[in-house]
């Protein structure tokens, strides 16, 4: 399957029910282990960057090419997408002209006025191109490369106004955060939700901040209208446990790990690639997108 647009992706699982994992990536490992986790589950994804991930990697050129040859090279059978995630409106431009084949347009901290003006902007310019444009109201709690959010919840008429842009899915406030949870987090607020897909019925909703919601909030929430998910913080704190792991053990074995020359960063990064694996296989099963390909 070669990679593509998300929407067709995303709006079957809205139709049928259940949720498609968008996966932050910030290196050829995540990446890799990303497309292995989706290829054995048998899921479309979509491969998102940041705007700060992709500054790391290089740049959004050598990003989209870094996730477009993996999926060459690998023979990745299954619908993959190349999303930018939380992007500004030029890094939205520059994004759809390198080649990404879905974008995040994110205006949620802008005038609700500009943000549908530069959305619509945005819209026009991806579909001309064939590239899916998801969009925000309401902004997410925590901070997401300087975009900072309490968790508030999207007022509805900006969302029905923002579906109008054209945009393919739409992500929304209902008390989700970026990051890790606070123990005092008073959960999502899937009344709120419910209004919403009330108001733009049939249409994808996005769910930020996917990794610490509880499974049956999240599955709730799929039942409701939910049809993508992003997962970041989830896969990096999996890759940080089990590199602390490897690292303990390495040092408790420090002759015999040397002798083997685990210090190779092919193997002594593993452990935690393989750990990133587990935690996106893990995350699509709870999405119920496995088989869905």
């Amino acid at each position: 399957m070669a990679v593509v647009s998300a929407e067709k992706f995303v709006q079957a699982a809205r139709e049928n029910g259940y949720a498609v994992g968008g996966f932050n990536t910030n290196n050829m490992e995540w990446t890799q282990a990303i497309l292995r986790a989706a290829e054995a589950k048998k899921a479309p994804i979509l491969v998102q960057t940041s705007m700060g991930a992709a500054k790391y990697m290089g740049g959004y050129m050598v990003a989209r090419n870094l996730i477009a040859n993996l999926v060459e090279s690998m023979k990745i059978s299954v619908p993959v997408a190349i999303h930018l995630d939380h992007g500004h409106y030029e890094d939205a431009k520059e994004c759809i002209a390198v080649g990404y084949t879905s974008v995040m347009y994110d205006g949620s901290h802008l005038p609700v006025e500009q943000n549908l003006k530069e959305a619509r902007e945005i819209v026009e310019l991806a579909h001309s191109k064939g590239v899916s444009v998801e969009a925000e109201v309401g902004s997410i709690g925590g901070e997401e490369d300087g975009i900072v959010g309490e968790g508030e919840l999207a007022p509805i008429e900006d969302a029905v106004a923002m579906v109008e842009t054209g945009i393919d899915f739409l992500a929304a406030g209902i008390g989700n955060i970026h990051g890790p949870y606070p123990e005092n987090w008073k959960g999502l607020n899937l009344d709120h939700l419910k209004k919403l897909t009330d108001a733009v019925p049939g249409f994808p909703i996005v769910l930020h901040g996917g990794s610490g919601i509880p499974d049956d909030q999240i599955q709730d929430a799929i039942k409701l209208g939910v049809a993508k998910v992003n997962v970041n913080t989830e896969a990096q704190l999996a890759f940080c446990a089990a590199t602390r792991k490897f690292v303990d053990e390495f040092n408790a074995n420090e002759a015999e790990y040397m002798k083997k020359k685990l210090f190779d960063p092919r193997k002594f990064l593993a452990p935690g690639v393989q750990a990133i694996q587990d935690a996106v296989e893990e995350r699509i099963e709870v999405f119920g997108s496995t088989n869905k390909a």
